[in-house]
Order: C-alpha cells, then structure tokens, then sequence
C-alpha cells in the first residue's frame, strides 16, 4: 500500500533529501500560486513598488523561473526555443492578454513540466544547460528554493497591501 502524501514539513523530516527538496519546492510552487486567488484582475496587476513587480507579474516571473532552471538548464533549450524573455527583469511585464487563470494555470504546467525533466535525475547529477556550466541538480533545486521563497515573501506583503485597501 502507498503511502499517503506529505501534507507538512513533519512528514517529511526523515524522508530522503530529495523527497524534502521537493517537498519544499512543491509548498513554495502552491503558496506563489494561490498568492492570486481570490483578487481581482486590477488587484493582481496593481503596482505598489516602483519597480514592475506586481501579483500577477511574480506568478508569471516564476513560470520563468522554472523555464529558466528545468528546460533551459536541465533539458538544455534556449530560451528563444522555450519562448521566453532574454533576461528575469522581462519575464515580469504583463501584456493585455494575460489573465489570473492563464498565468496560474501557465504556472502550474510548468511547475509539472519541470518535475518530470528532474524525475530520471539524482541530486548529484549534472545538467548542462545553464550559462554558469555544469551544476548539480542539488545546487539548482536550492537556488530556485531560495528564489521561490523570497518571492513568496514578496506576495505576502503585497497581497496584504492590496486587501487592506
């Protein structure tokens, strides 16, 4: 019989690594996600900092992210083959067109694209696919962790922003 799912970090304390990386991963992928459930389409596109960073401009960034870190870097595409902007800072412009429910559900494909790229890999494997050269795929699930994070932080305080208007 399967285990169930881990639904906490204390379910998952004494798995193997890998399973506690994407464990994390998968939690930081849902929070950023959801940061735009229940918002208006004004409400997700309104800008409260100077630089272009919205609600709806951080779920589509981290689409780019993944794209970035498990097509380009694991599958080994360029980014004009992916179809996605040369640098971080353009992934966040919006165009007319897009929609909470597209970017949310761009997200989570992405984020389902990318587990299956890692799943033949170990975390000690390499991929090559990165302008930085070879990396462990240890190394790029803790840089986009820790990328996934801080933009978790960033649509909280954004998010709170917003409703306390």
């Amino acid at each position: 019989m399967a285990s169930p799912l881990p639904t906490s970090m204390d379910d998952i304390r004494d798995e193997p690594l890998r399973a506690q990386f994407e464990f994390f991963l998968d939690e930081h992928r849902a929070a950023l996600n959801a940061c735009l459930e229940g918002l208006t389409e004004e409400q997700a596109r309104r800008s409260l900092v100077s630089s272009r960073t919205t609600l709806l401009g951080l779920v589509k960034h981290a689409t780019f992210v993944e794209k970035v870190w498990f097509d380009e870097a694991v599958n080994c595409r360029s980014r004009d083959e992916i179809g996605i902007p040369a640098t971080p800072d353009e992934s966040f412009i919006l165009d007319d067109s897009d929609t909470i429910a597209d970017i949310q559900r761009e997200h989570r494909k992405t984020c389902t694209r990318s587990r299956r790229a890692t799943a033949p890999l170990d975390l000690d494997d390499l991929v090559y696919g990165n302008r930085r050269g070879p990396l462990l795929l240890r190394w790029v699930y803790l840089h986009v962790l820790r990328e996934l994070a801080q933009h978790c932080g960033h649509a909280d305080i954004l998010r709170e922003q917003i409703l306390a208007e």
